[in-house]
């Protein structure tokens, strides 16, 4: 390992149908998962997990112990001496309940690390383990957010949130992000236009939550956000692009006249795809869907552009992520119930990048590919990042850590004749730098 470079590996998974059948898919899942911690060696682990506990977390929240035991009692991770995991488990508070679990691995290597303490408003050091778990709503070291229900009228109420942490590590600052987003409810309503009302749903709660992150009290710091976006490929599009030249046929519903499926037949009458509200069923659905996506359906990958000047995201090359098969013995195919997506990404702010070693070791891709591992597979993001990326970023963890217990005033010294990548937080005692997020 470069002395300067601190080898990351960033996950994010979507873990609520492992759940349902704990006595296999977790162990299933926790092996992948530490396989891909062995090959790639990383010495900061940040595993985001969305639906902690399963779909129906009353019956199977009881599970979430022994999946963190998996996890952290295994040899993989012996070396390992430092964490910090958060569990929003409390399912009888509806008005903050999210389901998402932010689960921080370092290793015995990494002596200089600091987390955030949003409470007292300063570093705090990162020593032993820590495990925080059913109602978390105290604890400060996270800042945690349900998406309000009035701002999303048209939603029903739902776990969907988001948790931040903030670091310091080896004099580098960053935000950690874990979201999860609103899902399309049906093919139907999602073929309709694009962007669809759901697509509509993701862009206003993503543009609420940075929009809060580059305003709040906090300063703003380089962040790498990652979790179930539910970002879906263009539905319209699709089809469009799979049922060129087909015939069209409607199937109606014999008690109320409308249709519940739109069938696609070649001119042989061979059926070539079938659409209902939740089906998507091509003749040859896993060739089609798990072959040379990477060319011809991710340019019907669209939702992340409308965030260009917020975020960016290194290329992807690996197949939809979203929806596999929950059956253990059909883990590498897609279900036939939606138009597979990548709906699991790693996204990163600008000022991020900076942070990241380019001339590193880089690979983004998908967990267990011939492994059942729920109906999303985990995404990964494994980068060199840089430490002590800035003096002004050492400087501004020196000075955080002496701040007082009170919300500091951001003051943006930009004026048209500087330039900087930095904003400046004044308290009373002490002014401060952390990194500014601009668009480029």
């Amino acid at each position: 390992m470069d002395s300067k470079t601190v080898p990351f590996l960033l996950v994010t998974a979507n873990v609520g149908s492992i759940f349902e059948d704990p006595e296999q898919m977790l162990k299933l899942w926790a092996d992948e998962f530490l396989a891909t911690v062995s090959r790639l060696d990383p010495k900061f682990i940040a595993l985001h997990c969305q639906e902690v506990g399963g779909k129906n977390y009353e019956k199977s929240m009881k599970h979430v112990q022994d999946f963190i035991n998996l996890l952290t009692s295994n040899n993989e991770l012996r070396l390992f001496d430092k964490s910090r995991i958060f569990l929003d488990e409390d399912y009888s508070s509806a008005e903050n309940f999210t389901a998402l679990g932010n689960l921080y691995f370092i290793h015995e290597s990494i002596k200089d690390v600091l987390i955030w303490d949003f409470k007292d408003m300063k570093f705090a050091p990162v020593e032993g383990k820590e495990l925080h778990t059913g109602n978390i709503e105290t604890v400060v070291t996270k800042e945690k957010a349900k998406f309000p229900q009035d701002f999303f009228p048209e939603c029903k109420w739902s776990r969907k949130g988001f948790m931040r942490t903030r670091w310091s590590l080896q004099g580098t600052v960053f935000d950690m992000i874990n979201i999860h987003l609103f899902h399309d409810a049906s093919n139907f309503i999602a073929m309709e236009e694009y962007p669809s009302v759901y697509c509509k749903n993701r862009r206003r709660a993503l543009e609420h939550t940075l929009q809060r992150f580059h305003n709040d009290s906090y300063g703003r710091a380089p962040y790498f956000l990652f979790g179930d976006f539910n970002f879906r490929t263009d539905t319209d599009g699709v089809i469009k692009k799979l049922t060129e030249g087909l015939t069209t046929t409607r199937i109606q519903n014999n008690k109320n006249g409308d249709f519940t499926k739109l069938q696609y037949t070649d001119d042989d009458s061979q059926l070539i795809l079938t659409v209902g509200k939740k089906e998507f069923r091509h003749s040859d659905h896993q060739t089609v869907f798990l072959q040379n996506t990477d060319t011809w359906l991710k340019q019907f990958d669209k939702e992340a552009e409308a965030f260009e000047n917020y975020v960016t995201e290194f290329d992807v090359g690996f197949p939809p992520s979203y929806p596999f098969e929950e059956n253990v013995s059909e883990g590498a195919n897609y279900m036939v119930t939606r138009c597979p997506s990548w709906c699991d990404r790693v996204l990163l702010s600008h000022s991020a990048k900076h942070l990241v070693n380019e001339k590193g070791f880089i690979e983004y891709g998908l967990i267990g590919r011939s492994t059942c591992m729920g109906d999303h597979k985990p995404v990964y993001l494994r980068i060199d990042l840089k430490g002590n990326a800035e003096e002004s970023v050492t400087n501004a963890m020196n000075n955080l850590n002496t701040l007082e217990n009170k919300a500091p005033i951001q003051e943006d010294l930009i004026t048209p004749n500087a330039i900087s990548r930095y904003i400046c937080i004044r308290n009373i005692n002490d002014p401060i730098k952390i990194f500014r997020e601009t668009a480029v």
